[in-house]
């Protein structure tokens, strides 16, 4: 199967949500929450991201993982994540209690295909405080894919996480896989990634993001955004609608696209150092608003 006909499988196969102008949405990817190893890329930003999720509950925000959430070709188990980053699950369960978590698969957690897996890991856990298993996330699914559309005007924007692209990464993930925890991961801490990263690998990073937009110029410029080479992409009103929400595994900052009263934006939380020296997470806004209706093409 070609890149082409795999990210049109995500497409049509995609779970359909209505929104509009009032609807407010967070999005981010490729957060790759590990096990506080050297490894564990997420753990830099925990604290980041945290805070960045906090305000966007409390702001009624629904939240949109683009896939690669968990990082489950270095960890064999969900469980030592979910011990590891016990607070940010807490966090998403509130989402998720609401009815404002969406997570789409990505291929570092491809395993999220597997119903039965999903049922064993993320329904429910086991509380060593209360010694009783507990709900997590009961009857969460995984799709490839998430269209939103538009109430008023029809528009369509496709959410994928975006290996669909990636031959190396959705067809052969099994064998990247195998060759993460047998290899790349010990080379990481000498500082050599993993050449069929696109995250690490700027000719794989091009590729993919050509693959996507000619799929996305081929399906009358429909308005997509993806994860996967952790490169953020925001594009002016007339061109190829490729967005990208970059990754939450930056040096010292986390990106994400906001979409809030019919206007898309790209953000990036960090640490700043206030006046007084104190240390402070704030937002900046990087790229937008920009209005959604700006980017429809007329089928």
């Amino acid at each position: 199967m070609s890149s082409s006909k795999r990210l049109t499988k995500a497409y049509t196969e995609a779970k359909r949500i209505a929104f509009d102008d009032d609807s407010k949405f967070i999005m981010f990817s490729d957060c790759h929450r590990g096990d506080n190893s050297f490894a564990d890329d997420f753990a830099n930003n925990k604290n980041i991201y945290y805070h960045a999720l906090k305000h966007y509950y409390k702001e009624d925000f629904t939240y949109f993982e683009l896939g690669d959430g968990d990082e489950l070709w270095e960890n064999r188990s969900f469980k030592s994540i979910l011990e590891t980053h016990k607070n940010v699950f807490d966090l998403m369960q509130l989402f998720y209690k609401d009815d404002r978590l969406f997570r789409l698969v990505g291929n570092h957690d491809m395993v999220y295909l597997n119903e039965s897996y999903v049922k064993k890991n993320l329904y429910s856990y086991f509380n060593k405080v209360t010694g009783c298993e507990e709900p997590l996330f009961p009857g969460i699914t995984f799709p490839e894919g998430i269209v939103l559309e538009h109430k008023t005007t029809n528009q369509e924007i496709c959410l994928i996480h975006g290996h669909q692209a990636d031959w190396w990464n959705y067809v052969a993930w099994k064998f990247n896989r195998f060759m993460v925890r047998v290899l790349w991961r010990q080379l990481q801490i000498f500082g050599i990634g993993d050449p069929t990263s696109p995250a690490k690998n700027y000719l794989e990073l091009i590729k993919i993001e050509r693959k996507t937009k000619k799929w996305i110029t081929d399906n009358n410029n429909l308005f997509t955004i993806t994860g996967h080479t952790h490169r953020p992409r925001f594009p002016e009103p007339g061109d190829i609608a490729y967005f990208n929400d970059g990754s939450c595994v930056h040096p010292r900052s986390i990106t994400g696209l906001e979409i809030e009263n019919g206007a898309i934006s790209l953000i990036k939380w960090h640490i700043s150092t206030s006046e007084n020296g104190t240390l402070q997470v704030i937002r900046t806004l990087l790229e937008g608003p920009q209005k959604l209706i700006n980017y429809k093409t007329e089928s």
